[in-house]
């Protein structure tokens, strides 16, 4: 594989395009990392600092480069400094979070147990979020608690709403409900997501947003743009389960019919797993990357926000 010249700070990919951004997702989130130990980790540091202040000794090539800022990028905060802990790095997110989203899946769960994996998927959401935070302007701990308990009761409430709701339903069978209650998890998800990205965000509503001119510098603060992302960020939060919620239980239900799951039920688990993790490993990328970081505003775009809210 060719590496192009190094920029310290930068993806080698192409961010313009969705391959190039499937690519960089997929660094980043390459579980390898998680095993870099600290004498690794320095040396790592160490090049890069030689890169930025032009010390850097003859014969280190692009791919050490490239990949020394890899490592750091996935373990250390670029705001604080500080490393991050393993179950909440952007590497982490899928080994960490496969099992609770195979509990969530798992079938004939009861109102406790749905309750559990729904709390639990949350709080590993949220520390997930604090340790990924975005550290240049202090945000006050408040914020991550309100976002936490909005999140987490919406998510409890949704699910165990529509599981009652499909249990007293009569017009369908119990084959029905059993295919139907694999679904509920992605609704619930979804509108915890929801309310999380409103309660966190909702100061950029009041206070705006910065926004750049095409050369990217900073030329001042706006309230329609940052409805504008609010909005966007709510409804990407909305697409971004899809991938891990819906696919695997489609599939469990296409397995569940074979005649090897049903003569070995045990090994049920053990397909939802790996149906979990493909699901999560591949295809949540994949829709993260549909989503470019930056978002440009034309001015017909402003005026017909400031029409409709101002």
């Amino acid at each position: 594989m060719e590496y192009p010249p190094f920029l310290l700070g930068q993806s080698r990919f192409d961010q313009t395009k969705f391959s190039g951004r499937l690519r960089h997702l997929l660094d980043i989130t390459d579980p390898r990392t998680l095993f870099t130990s600290k004498s690794e980790l320095k040396k790592c540091v160490d090049l890069l600092d030689d890169f930025k202040n032009d010390r850097l000794p003859e014969g280190v090539t692009n791919k050490q480069l490239w990949e020394a800022q890899k490592v750091k990028q996935s373990i250390i905060h670029p705001d604080t400094g500080e490393k991050i802990l393993m179950p909440f790095r952007m590497s982490g997110y899928v080994p960490f979070g496969t099992p609770i989203v195979v509990g969530m899946l798992l079938p004939n769960l009861t109102f406790n147990q749905m309750i559990f994996w729904q709390w639990l998927n949350q709080s590993h959401n949220a520390c997930f979020n604090y340790s990924n935070r975005n550290a240049t302007k202090p945000t006050p701990t408040s914020k991550f608690v309100m976002g936490y308990l909005g999140a987490v009761t919406s998510a409890i409430s949704i699910a165990v709403g529509l599981s009652k709701l499909i249990k007293k339903a009569n017009r369908f069978s119990p084959a029905t409900k059993m295919f139907i209650q694999k679904f509920v998890p992605f609704p619930a998800v979804a509108s915890a997501n929801i309310c999380n990205v409103l309660l966190m965000r909702n100061n950029e509503l009041t206070e705006g947003i910065e926004v750049m001119d095409k050369n990217n510098n900073v030329v001042g603060t706006s309230k329609i743009a940052a409805k504008k992302a609010v909005l966007s960020t709510a409804g990407t939060r909305v697409v971004l389960p899809a991938p891990i919620l819906i696919i695997p239980p489609v599939i469990m239900s296409i397995l569940e019919k074979t005649k090897f799951l049903q003569r070995n039920p045990r090994y049920h688990i053990v397909f939802n797993a790996m149906a979990c993790t493909l699901s999560f490993g591949l295809a949540l990328p994949a829709t993260i990357a549909l989503f470019p970081q930056y978002a440009s505003v034309s001015y017909y775009y402003f005026r017909f926000l400031f029409i409709l809210f101002c």
